[in-house]
């Protein structure tokens, strides 16, 4: 009954809604975060103009697992980076990174909140590897830090574990916890009984519940807006829905849906044709086509539907027999 009652409609005014810009995390996954200066000061300004409240600036990738030569410096996140964009960050919007388990010294690399102009540490994990994630978790909030905790290939996993990784999770410090679907593999179906799941959990600690969708089936907008009329109130979002592959919810999409007041759609409409359009006129791809639609279909990986796109192949139907004797 409780949670029938925190259910919105279509119309609702939703004042705790928090709109995260993933633009320059996800979207780097396509170009190796190799964004110019002026795309990232002027995203910067684009969602504080629009109202959108945390901007993820990439990841706290470990320098010692992965070549600095190769990445543009949003894959590491170094603070004096952030700072050069954001200054003291006099604004109601706040700074977020994302650090996944395995993949960032996070003891080192993650200074005191005192001394960053990070606020919120989102944390990536797999089902199987919960127990490092608490680990982080732990660490950044003693740090200082909000944190939420992204639970990757959900698609993958079974209610038992599932129902434990929820559990264990909201019983340490995260704020918030993260309904991911990686593959784009999800129908609103499933995502409805996955929110009341997850909510069912976060209500019983006292925490959130977010939402970062993929639009390998071009459902990313529709199972975004069918977390928020469960009561998720953490919408990942990206520009245009730049992201890896297929990409991401796109944020004028959302921007447009929400009824909170406070939300303006019009700077991120200038941005996308000061910024977005060069960027694919450059040659940087992104967005729905018919490899991820099919690896999505089956509830696989996208890299191979990344590696059938460079290939610059068109055998689509060879390319869906292939995924089937993999499947």
């Amino acid at each position: 009954m409780e949670r029938k009652a925190k259910e919105r409609t279509l119309m609702s005014y939703t004042p705790d809604i928090k709109v995260i810009d993933c633009t320059l995390r996800d979207g780097g996954l396509v170009n190796d975060f190799f964004f110019t200066d002026e795309f990232v000061k002027e995203l910067y300004q684009a969602n504080i103009k629009s109202g959108v409240d945390y901007m993820e600036f990439g990841y706290k990738a470990s320098k010692e697992m992965f070549d600095v030569e190769k990445f543009g410096k949003w894959k590491f996140c170094d603070d004096k980076d952030i700072r050069a964009v954001v200054g003291d960050n006099k604004t109601d919007m706040k700074i977020a990174v994302m650090a996944d388990v395995g993949r960032c010294d996070f003891k080192k690399d993650i200074l005191n909140k005192k001394d960053s102009p990070i606020d919120l540490v989102r944390i990536a994990t797999y089902i199987n590897t919960i127990p490092a994630a608490v680990e982080m978790i732990e660490d950044c909030a003693k740090k200082g830090y909000e944190t939420t905790v992204n639970i990757m290939a959900i698609s993958k996993s079974n209610d038992v574990d599932i129902d434990a990784a929820l559990e264990l999770l909201c019983q340490s410090s995260v704020g918030t916890v993260y309904l991911v679907d990686s593959y784009g593999s999800l129908y609103p179906e499933q995502v409805r009984r996955l929110c009341d799941k997850y909510l069912e959990v976060a209500d019983k600690y006292d925490k959130k519940v977010g939402i970062h969708a993929h639009n390998n089936q071009q459902l990313a907008f529709a199972n975004t807006t069918e977390a928020i009329i469960k009561g998720v109130s953490y919408l990942d979002a990206t520009v245009s829905g730049l992201g890896r592959g297929c990409g991401n919810c796109p944020s004028e999409l959302l921007l447009g849906f929400l009824k909170n007041p406070k939300y303006r759609i019009n700077p991120i409409l200038k941005f996308i044709e000061a910024q977005i359009v060069p960027l694919r006129e450059s040659g940087v791809v992104w967005g729905y086509d018919v490899p991820y639609l099919l690896t999505g279909l089956l509830n696989q990986h996208p890299k191979t539907a990344i590696h059938f796109m460079k290939e610059k192949r068109e055998d689509y139907n060879n390319f869906y027999l292939e995924l089937l004797d993999n499947f």
